[in-house]
């Protein structure tokens, strides 16, 4: 299984930055919830542990809003970025996002972007796209050109066009 985090870090490599990815496994069983971490500098990074204070955080399940403190540390200059088609009221997340600047908090439905250009429920690009549009940190042809390394032809390009797609949405 390729993370968004791995692609990320991919990306950002490509662009001639540092970048580590490293998912957290529990001893849960297997369809647990998995978290993965992504640090990108433009200095050689040291540090080997989970990410306490993130800068951004996907979340790609949102059914984890209700089992998981998934906002958990997030800096308020960071961004939360979210996979649902429903807005922050309807996701009940109205009070929680109040002290984070709106040009910071994104939802999309990443899913969706996913189920029609690719034919399956992987949002993973789509989300990276968004990632791009709202942070600025990494650059869409980056990403794609990462999407396209670890999934050569039809299927990198079907996810490349997600990604695209979310990027344009997210710009809005």
């Amino acid at each position: 299984m390729v993370t968004a985090a791995e692609m990320l870090s991919i990306a950002a490599f490509l662009e001639g930055r540092h970048a580590q990815a490293f998912p957290s496994f529990g001893s849960e069983r297997m369809g647990a919830p998995v978290i993965s971490y992504c640090r990108i500098d433009d200095k050689e990074i040291r540090l080997r542990e989970p990410i306490g204070e993130p800068d951004a955080v996907i979340i790609q399940d949102p059914t984890l809003l209700l089992s998981q403190p998934v906002f958990a540390g997030v800096k308020k200059t960071g961004y939360l970025m979210l996979n649902s088609g429903k807005t922050v009221a309807e996701l009940g997340l109205t009070d929680f996002v109040k002290d984070f600047p709106s040009e910071r908090v994104a939802l999309l439905d990443a899913t969706g972007l996913a189920l029609k250009h690719v034919g399956r429920p992987v949002p993973n690009a789509a989300l990276l796209g968004m990632f791009a549009a709202v942070t600025g940190q990494i650059k869409l042809e980056s990403v794609a050109a990462a999407v396209r390394e670890k999934f050569p032809g039809a299927v990198g390009e079907a996810n490349v066009k997600a990604a695209a797609e979310a990027y344009e949405k997210a710009k809005g």
